[in-house]
């Protein structure tokens, strides 16, 4: 009796260790968090342009921590400063790519940054979101296997921007012998439309100068002396941070007309302007689908649900402002793609970086999904594939009337019929001097 009591005890304890032991695992496979590296510049004299973004960015993930995380599973972030110098982004990826069970996703927010990680994601497998900047030709996803250039890139930018530029003149034909200057940051970022703007050029007929602006952008007499004696019927700007208030400014000082100068997205936000007020009345700025948008659902959702519970990641005043909604775009972009692989690989699981670079490739963000997200009147629908890594290509102008931004044009689109034979020739050439090839149809399916 004494030794069936004893195997009893010893079988139901053994059955005890087991039902905790499978009670532990389903709670650390449950407690398993998606894990988001967070590249800022907080500091440096592009902090005036890289803070809101940051803001945003991480509000969206404190949003959708709220909201209950991507199907349950929560995420985590962790902030890394780069001070937007390439190797300090460098370093960041480094250290925080096996962090946490291994990195979703990088957003490098420099162009500099993301030329050197192109050549370290694919061996890391990790991908790549440059949405709005990066390398150009990395839209072609049969080569690029790991960048996503979603919503645009600088060509398509700068393609838009001479559409818009001949629609205001009557015609294309309209451009020919017209001069136009292109005011860039003396990087890789700021050298990105030079070679669209050359063929639009060579297209076109208008005459193209370009003018360097040493980093940071703070010193630009000599520019605009060099603008005053030219006199350019409009002027380009490719500038970020402190480089786009000064060149402002210097258009105010040698009477330029504001309305004649076009920034990218990049120099069309609140730091860009605030401080010259009524006197940059007239400057436009290509707007990456968004622009400010302080009535916006998701704008309300987390004023009610982050700030109005002191959860908030930067000040109240700024939600909703430009870059602050690039910020909410890129981390909503980010967690879209996770979603998107768990229909694949498993609703409600933690999705490995691999994992989640089918669903960027795989995107589908109809309306009505953005709508139910908090971005009805925000952005446009946006869908990727295995050969286009880009998703959209849809800008607008906005204009600033001393106080805020206001749309003054309707939708513009990337002129495919230039801009493929582009990006095919560069992305081949890449591919050449790093020894890729083009991704077979099987490639794509995986």
């Amino acid at each position: 009796m004494t030794m069936k009591i004893r195997k009893l005890t010893l079988t139901t304890s053994l059955a005890l260790v087991l039902a905790a032991a499978s009670m532990v695992n389903q709670a650390l496979a449950q407690a398993k968090e998606q894990f988001f590296p967070v590249l800022v510049y907080r500091t440096g004299a592009f902090a005036p342009n890289g803070v809101p973004f940051a803001n945003g960015y991480v509000d969206y993930y404190k949003l959708l921590n709220a909201r209950g995380g991507i199907n349950g599973v929560k995420v985590s972030f962790e902030e890394c400063e780069t001070g937007y110098a390439t190797d300090r982004g460098v370093e960041c990826y480094e250290r925080l790519k096996g962090k946490n069970g291994g990195a979703t996703v990088f957003q490098p927010l420099s162009t500099g940054i993301t030329f050197a990680l192109t050549e370290k994601a694919p061996g890391d497998k990790i991908p790549l979101i440059t949405s709005g900047y990066g390398r150009s030709e990395s839209s072609d996803g049969l080569v690029f296997k790991w960048n996503f250039p979603l919503l645009g890139t600088y060509w398509g930018a700068a393609d838009m921007l001479i559409q818009h530029i001949a629609s205001k003149e009557g015609g294309f034909d309209k451009l020919k012998g017209k001069k136009i200057t292109l005011l860039y940051h003396d990087s890789p970022y700021g050298k990105e439309p030079i070679p669209l703007l050359q063929e639009r050029a060579a297209m076109n007929g208008f005459n193209l100068q370009l003018i360097p602006v040493a980093n940071p952008g703070v010193e630009q007499k000599s520019a605009w002396l060099q603008i005053r004696q030219n006199r350019p019927d409009y002027v380009l700007l490719w500038g970020w941070g402190v480089m786009n208030s000064t060149a402002v400014k210097e258009a105010v000082a040698t009477g330029y007309p504001r309305e004649k100068m076009y920034g990218v997205w990049w120099a069309g936000a609140e730091p860009d302007v605030k401080d010259v007020g009524d006197g940059a009345k007239g400057y436009n700025a290509l707007a990456l689908q968004h622009g400010a948008e302080p009535q916006s659902d998701v704008v309300k959702e987390i004023l009610a649900k982050i700030h109005d519970k002191g959860q908030g990641t930067g000040p109240r005043s700024e939600v909703g402002e430009v870059l602050y909604m690039r910020g909410l775009i890129a981390a909503m972009l980010a967690v879209e793609g996770v979603r998107t692989a768990q229909e694949r690989f498993g609703k409600g699981k933690w999705m490995s970086a691999e994992q989640a670079r089918w669903g960027y490739e795989n995107l589908n963000l109809t309306q009505a999904k953005l709508d139910a997200l908090g971005f009805k009147g925000v952005m446009r629908p946006i869908s990727t594939s295995c050969a286009d890594h880009q998703g959209a290509s849809w800008a607008r102008i906005h204009q600033w009337d001393g106080k805020k931004w206001n749309f003054t044009s309707d939708w513009l689109q990337q002129d495919d019929s230039i801009l493929k034979p582009m990006v095919r020739a560069a992305a081949d050439k890449y591919a050449a001097e790093k020894k890729w090839t083009r991704r077979s149809g099987q490639d794509c399916q995986s």
